[in-house]
């Protein structure tokens, strides 16, 4: 017989504390250390290893991502953020996230992603060329402006606009903190990004078509498709902010925590400068060895996993952040290595999995590994002035202030290989 989960004895994580945000790893190691795969947190259930978190988010017919149960629990119904929550992509029910997904998923292929590598390489060579003489900056900040900058490239959009829309990102990014204190800046900052994408969508529509040779960029595909599928307006700009606030936290607390994590491998870093492929490794090692999401779901029917029964109505936190910093999961976690060589069931699970994977991936992957490169060939001998801060871990986490000082240099042409221009 099953064990029900009342009867358990579980760990108690307090993910809600700012010094779990600092440092988790040693919280998850304790709870594994009492129960191997689950605990409790104050808004629900946390899975505590790599290999739980990875069968479980695979049972997308037992589960569902309704954000009903945080609308409630921070009395959000019927706020701009609380809309949201509900009619994006991710809350959609299965036949609508189906087709939404059907439609816009060729549009977010490798193929594209590569083809977007010099868009990509021209943003961050602006931020270079306008950050590298300061010779002191907080990288963190630095790096904020690299995936909104590639996102305003990709959609066509003004990029004079870009420090608006970047404080509304950033204030969005921390809604899922848990933090009821920080919801009415949410709220105006999701007001601020739908009045963005509705005036974008208006302006493309009255430019009308493009002329013979001209190139379709990012907004024309997506809303061919939305007009393919008979994709409402309100529909397309939630995929819109959807996409501007997925690609902006994940690439910007990536890269910070890379800068991070290089700051004390000097030799790795160095060799990003003359290897765009090594890059691609270190992207890779950096997403096991961290990512900023903590996923959730709700159970949407009984079901046994590991003799534990998990009642209808669950709300399970899937903390993909330290997912590969787990010891009975992966030998030496916490030794940094890109040329680790690790098996298919292994991989790390910064995308997710199931049929919620991250539709921007191969785009972020691909823009991390250019800015990585350019980035080594431009900021030389990095070192910490300071130390860094921590975000809340609920929902995006990750360093908030990473305060450096480096030698400036100029870029130094570096020919792409055939795999790093295939990379994804």
């Amino acid at each position: 017989m099953p064990t029900a989960l009342a009867d358990l004895d579980l760990p108690q994580l307090a993910m809600d504390d700012p010094a779990f945000g600092a440092d988790p790893l040693p919280h998850m190691a304790a709870a594994r250390a009492k129960h191997p795969w689950l605990a409790k947190s104050p808004y629900g259930y946390v899975l505590t290893e790599y290999t739980a978190m990875r069968d479980v988010m695979r049972m997308d017919d037992k589960l569902r991502t309704s954000f009903d149960g945080i609308i409630d629990a921070l009395d959000q119904q019927g706020t701009p953020w609380g809309r949201f929550l509900q009619e994006q992509i991710m809350a959609a029910p299965d036949a609508e996230h189906a087709t939404l997904r059907a439609l816009f998923a060729p549009r977010f292929t490798p193929r594209y992603a590569n083809q977007m590598r010099g868009v990509m390489r021209e943003a961050i060579s602006v931020l270079l060329d306008e950050w590298v003489p300061k010779q002191r900056i907080d990288f963190e900040e630095f790096a904020s402006y690299f995936p909104v900058s590639v996102i305003f490239r990709l959609v066509g959009a003004p990029v004079e606009e870009i420090p608006k829309l970047r404080w509304a990102l950033e204030i969005h990014g921390l809604a899922l903190s848990m933090d009821p204190a920080i919801l009415p800046k949410v709220n105006e900052a999701v007001e601020v990004e739908d009045a963005f994408v509705h005036r974008l969508m208006a302006e493309r529509r009255a430019r009308g078509p493009r002329k013979e040779g001209e190139s379709e960029d990012l907004l024309d595909l997506m809303m061919e498709a939305a007009q393919e599928g008979s994709i409402t307006d309100r529909q397309l700009a939630d995929m819109l902010i959807f996409l501007f606030e997925a690609g902006y936290d994940t690439s910007k607390n990536v890269l910070t925590y890379m800068m991070h994590l290089m700051l004390d491998h000097p030799d790795y870093y160095e060799r990003c400068a003359v290897d765009i492929d090594f890059c691609r490794k270190c992207v890779e090692e950096t997403l096991r060895y961290y990512n900023p999401g903590t996923s959730f779901r709700f159970t949407d029917q009984d079901f046994v996993y590991r003799d534990v029964l998990l009642p209808k109505d669950t709300m399970l936190f899937f903390p993909l952040s330290v997912s590969g910093q787990d010891e009975t999961s992966f030998d030496e976690p916490r030794r940094f290595d890109p040329d680790r060589q690790l098996p298919p069931d292994k991989r790390h699970i910064a995308f997710g999995m199931g049929k919620h994977i991250c539709l921007g991936q191969f785009i972020a992957r691909a823009q991390l590994q250019e800015a990585l490169h350019l980035i080594a060939q431009r900021m030389r001998n990095p070192r910490r002035t300071g130390k860094p801060g921590w975000r809340p871990f609920y929902g995006v986490w990750g360093i908030k202030g990473l305060p450096i000082e480096f030698t400036p240099a100029e870029a130094t042409a570096q020919p792409q290989t055939a795999e790093a221009a295939q990379a994804s």
